[in-house]
């Protein structure tokens, strides 16, 4: 099994959890972001994260609903 990992790049120096979700199409709005991180696993480097404001950096590694991302920097 191969496993891919999608890029993300972002234009700032970090984004939330929930700014990730929506840049996804995962959740329309922060006030789901609560409710979907209740309900599904969302992993960070690895660790079990819960916490809509945890901020991604360029390097981080993403797992939520069994797809993997990985923050990048986009230097343009």
């Amino acid at each position: 099994m191969v496993i891919t990992m999608k890029d993300i790049f972002i234009q700032t120096n970090y984004i939330t959890i929930g700014q990730f979700l929506k840049h996804l199409s995962i959740v329309s709005s922060g006030g789901e972001v609560k409710y979907f991180l209740k309900n599904n696993k969302v992993f960070v480097n690895g660790e079990l994260e819960n916490r809509r404001g945890k901020k991604l950096y360029p390097g981080d590694t993403i797992t939520i609903l069994n797809e993997d991302y990985k923050i990048n920097k986009n230097v343009n």
